[in-house]
């Protein structure tokens, strides 16, 4: 019978990648989700029956067990980029990390790839950051064979990144960004889903491996590589941190009064992150100890970030109509 492989958030952004890669290699894929009626879209990552969704709070024992048993090894996806009700920082990525590794180890499960973020430190001022230091060391603690990756931001078709900025300049003449001078390397979600897989399936040391792409940019030289891409002249505004961090107070209060119908477009804990560059460290293990070359930016981004043209899919008709006619 082929191993099973239980992926925690395996319908998210990175999850699905994960999910659609360990399918392809022939393992069966139990994906456990907080919804599973709306993580359907996985099933035809293999054949009938190989990758299945399945209910799990990662905030209860007892569930994390039970979409466990009889897996062979465990991959943990679940991340917050903001508070959302029961679900902080806390209790999903530190706790639920270190229960996640915890059942693992007591279940006898063989290898556990944990997703974390460059930037994870126990000592960070931000929560995000402080938390996904903590998860690690659970994770560690009781899964010390366990292969830890850190990605910087990723991209990719459904990513959070370059769609939500992109979707910005449809609002207006400027673009506003918090830490225009941060740098970043943003790697691109198929190669952490490679890097995945090559822990799973492969010999590769356990420890933690720092993800980054070819190139390092800083915040506003992404966002001008952006623009050019989808073909919009917008003026980038920096916003100085004192002035991101009032507005994301003004931002939370919205939310908390709303009851949570406002969601905030930034809280103070994304501007505390955004003061700390998002590179991979001076003498890090990455992509190339795992035997994968990074994917670049240049390669993937037109292909999903066409849509925020001003024509869309015709633009590149129009392009070609100008030509004829000269």
């Amino acid at each position: 019978m082929s191993k099973l492989v239980t992926i925690y958030g395996g319908s998210g952004f990175v999850g699905r990648y994960i999910a659609q890669r360990m399918a392809k290699a022939g393992w069966r894929v139990r994906v456990a989700v907080r919804r599973p009626n709306e993580a359907m879209f996985v099933k035809p990552y293999g054949v009938v029956g190989q990758v299945e969704p399945v209910l799990c709070n990662i905030r209860d024992d007892a569930s994390v067990a039970d979409v466990m048993q009889g897996a062979d090894a465990v991959v943990n996806c679940v991340g917050l980029l903001a508070r959302n009700g029961k679900n902080t920082f806390d209790s999903v990525q530190s706790e639920g990390a270190g229960r996640v590794a915890r059942i693992a180890a007591a279940s006898g499960v063989s290898k556990m790839v944990q997703i974390s973020a460059i930037g994870a430190d126990v000592n960070s001022d931000s929560d995000y950051a402080r938390t996904k230091g903590e998860g690690e060391a659970a994770v560690l603690e009781h899964m010390p064979e366990a292969v830890i990756l850190r990605p910087s931001i990723v991209f990719g078709a459904e990513d959070g990144f370059f769609n939500r900025f992109a979707g910005m300049t449809r609002m207006g003449p400027v673009l506003p960004v918090v830490g225009a001078d941060t740098l970043f390397q943003p790697v691109y979600v198929d190669d952490v889903a490679k890097a995945a897989e090559a822990a799973l399936t492969g010999d590769v040391d356990p420890g933690v491996y720092e993800l980054g792409g070819t190139e390092v940019r800083s915040f506003r030289e992404l966002m001008t590589m952006m623009l050019d891409i989808i073909r919009r002249r917008r003026s980038i505004v920096n916003i100085p941190f004192f002035v991101a961090n009032i507005m994301a107070f003004g931002l939370e209060a919205v939310q908390v009064l709303s009851l949570g119908l406002v969601p905030a477009q930034i809280t103070r804990d994304q501007v505390r992150n955004l003061r700390h560059d998002n590179v991979v460290s001076d003498g890090a293990k990455g992509l190339a100890d795992l035997g994968i070359e990074p994917v670049a930016m240049e390669t993937i981004l037109p292909d999903y970030l066409w849509r925020f043209r001003p024509s869309g899919q015709y633009d590149a008709i129009k392009e070609s109509a100008k030509n004829l006619r000269a």
